[in-house]
């Protein structure tokens, strides 16, 4: 091994596993050891599910608008934003007119 299996670009998402998590709201899933990540597309206007989870997440907007919910209220985000989640609190994002 080379190590480049550690490796990844946002370019190449196809490592990723594939799901669909409602409609309209996609993801790549990449796992470690000990942490994953997700790249989530989230077409124009569309409302993913409010969830929670026992792990902390952070999460990055690389494109787009939308709102994202978190512990009841919104929060209106674009593109080069990003928040933490703390563990236990219910989260979601609603994608903006041109999605995220």
């Amino acid at each position: 091994m080379d190590g480049k299996e550690h490796f990844f670009s946002i370019r190449d998402l196809e490592r990723g596993i594939p799901r669909e998590l409602t409609p309209g709201v996609s993801t790549r899933i990449f796992v470690g050891e000990q942490a994953m990540l997700s790249v989530v597309s989230i077409e124009a206007d569309t409302r993913g599910k409010v969830h929670s989870h026992p792990e902390e997440q952070w999460g990055y907007l690389l494109e787009g608008s939308g709102i994202r919910i978190q512990d009841g209220r919104e929060h209106a985000v674009t593109a080069g934003d990003f928040w933490r989640t703390p563990p236990g609190v219910p989260h979601g994002f609603i994608g903006g007119e041109s999605g995220a």
